[in-house]
């Protein structure tokens, strides 16, 4: 995808186009557009996606919680129903999650259910950086995980997501 924006002109969006623009860098928290808004003016892109990192890593843990929530299982139901974001959607294909066999699906799902049970959210990791086995890897490893250590890593992972979906969006001037 080319970036459609540049940072100077990022700067100069009234509140609601930078909402508007912003507002599923991380998924379905339009309270993260809203906030980070307030820090311009942002000198690059990195800025920019500093400022989103800040803002989750600023969040108490139940906010944190709220934000792990909000993400879709990685080949889940909403996936076959065809109602993952836009953003999703493209991330899930790019792993090749929309072409997994009887097995690879099966496994994911068992293995979804199985990390939801034991954290309290789903799997997150940042699709875009990986391909079907490794995410099948990633569950399986991960499940040995402290809670606090897969809160932490989960959010990590959304940053990586959020600075991906920005680049998308904007490239320095």
């Amino acid at each position: 995808m080319t970036s459609l924006i540049r940072i100077s002109e990022v700067n100069k969006l009234d509140k609601e186009q930078f909402e508007w623009m912003f507002e599923n860098v991380v998924e379905l928290c339009t309270d993260a557009a809203a906030k980070v808004q307030k820090k311009r003016p942002f000198k690059n892109v990195e800025d920019l996606c500093n400022a989103f990192h800040e803002y989750l890593e600023n969040l108490s843990i139940e906010e944190k919680l709220v934000i792990l929530k909000l993400h879709p299982d990685l080949a889940g139901r909403l996936a076959a129903q065809g109602e993952l974001t836009r953003e999703s959607t493209a991330e899930q294909k790019s792993a090749g999650l929309n072409d997994l066999t009887e097995e690879q699906r099966h496994t994911i799902n068992t293995s979804n259910e199985r990390y939801k049970s034991k954290f309290g959210f789903p799997f997150i990791i940042c699709a875009r950086e990986n391909k079907v086995q490794s995410i099948i890897n990633g569950l399986q490893q991960r499940y040995n995980s402290t809670r606090e250590q897969e809160i932490a890593t989960g959010i990590n992972e959304v940053k990586k997501i959020c600075k991906l979906r920005i680049t998308d969006i904007v490239k320095d001037d």
